[in-house]
């Protein structure tokens, strides 16, 4: 008899990504992934897939939501990082007898692990995996990309706004402003252009992950964070971690570049 599997991922542009290999370990028959809006071009792996907020997930436990129930009880296997800190979902789901499987959302801290790891060793998927995006054939257009911003001003190099070399462009989220600045809204049609950069300079965010994943050279800017959890994986990664973002110096940026021989 086909499995059918729904996987539930919340999370953030990074979360997504450094749990990319467990996810695509936990594929059926069937499969349907839950997750962010903003992620949903980067599943590639799933027979279906839609929003969380579309699925209607955060009524469940607060207000009527039978027809979120009825949703959900086509699948024979529910694995979901949603849901995994709240006990009143926890039990609703289980009276429903529906086939919940809870995963914490986020490594141990100080445990020490990887997080994509971390992921793996939750679903037995296969330890020391790469997150990897496939983005198909693409020309190349030669710059050097870089993201200067970061979800707070303390994993931020306050010097990559005035960070300069020839053919280098600027990338921007939604919510951010800077004159010159690129934004590619989907995020797979901005997988395939940063697969086309020479390299790719960024901090602690899911930007550089994603850059990360679809094989650019990247230099990963690492503050407050720890990158042996949090760094990105990827074929061509230099990470730079610095307890003192303001104090790192363009040169050093130029060097990592000239060691992927660029520049």
């Amino acid at each position: 008899m086909a499995r059918r599997r729904l996987i539930i991922r919340p999370g953030a542009i990074g979360d997504f990504i450094v749990s990319l290999p467990a996810l695509q370990h936990l594929r059926v028959d069937y499969t349907e992934v839950w997750t962010a809006e903003a992620n949903l071009p980067l599943v590639r792996f799933a027979d279906s897939k839609r929003s969380i907020v579309s699925s209607g997930l955060d009524r469940l436990g607060i207000v009527s939501a039978e027809d979120v129930i009825e949703r959900l009880r086509p699948f024979d296997s529910i694995v979901s990082w949603y849901g995994s800190n709240r006990a009143d979902f926890r039990s609703l789901v289980a009276e429903a007898g529906l086939p919940f499987e809870f995963l914490d959302a986020l490594p141990r801290v100080g445990g020490g692990m990887h997080a994509v790891d971390y992921y793996c060793a939750q679903t037995d998927a296969p330890a020391g995996a790469i997150p990897c995006i496939d983005v198909g054939e693409v020309e190349g257009h030669g710059s050097v990309v870089i993201h200067p911003f970061a979800s707070s001003p303390a994993k931020r190099w306050p010097g990559a706004l005035g960070f300069s070399l020839p053919g280098l462009v600027r990338l921007r989220g939604p919510e951010e402003r800077l004159d010159g600045a690129i934004h590619i809204p989907d995020l797979f049609e901005l997988a395939r252009f940063l697969a086309e950069a020479r390299a790719y300079i960024g901090n602690d965010s899911g930007i550089t992950h994603l850059a990360a994943a679809v094989g650019t050279p990247t230099i990963a800017l690492f503050g407050p964070t720890d990158p042996a959890v949090w760094g990105p994986r990827g074929k061509a990664v230099r990470v730079i971690h610095s307890p003192d973002l303001a104090g790192l110096e363009s040169q050093t940026i130029i060097d990592a570049l000239r060691d992927f021989g660029i520049y």
